[in-house]
């Protein structure tokens, strides 16, 4: 019996209430110290508040962050199918 992976996406395609979990921090050391700093870790549960425009905004552990299209397409995100 195989298991089936969950549907992984980056942030940026997640709609305004949404929730997944970071699977992966697609970029450099300076990207991910940057995720780490705002609290964003491989693992961390993400809920998408905002998603217009250029930038894209996210709770995590209670807290808000807000990120720009270019940082937040480097974050792959695990959801529930």
């Amino acid at each position: 019996m195989s298991a089936v992976d969950p549907p992984q996406r980056t942030l940026c395609d997640l709609h305004p209430g949404e929730i997944g979990r970071i699977v992966e921090i697609a970029g450099g050391r300076t990207l991910k110290r940057r995720c780490l700093a705002l609290g964003l870790r491989v693992g961390s549960e993400v809920t998408t508040t905002q998603n217009l425009g250029h930038g894209i905004v996210v709770t995590c552990a209670g807290s808000r962050v807000a990120l720009g299209r270019g940082m937040a397409a480097k974050l792959w995100i695990e959801t529930k199918s």
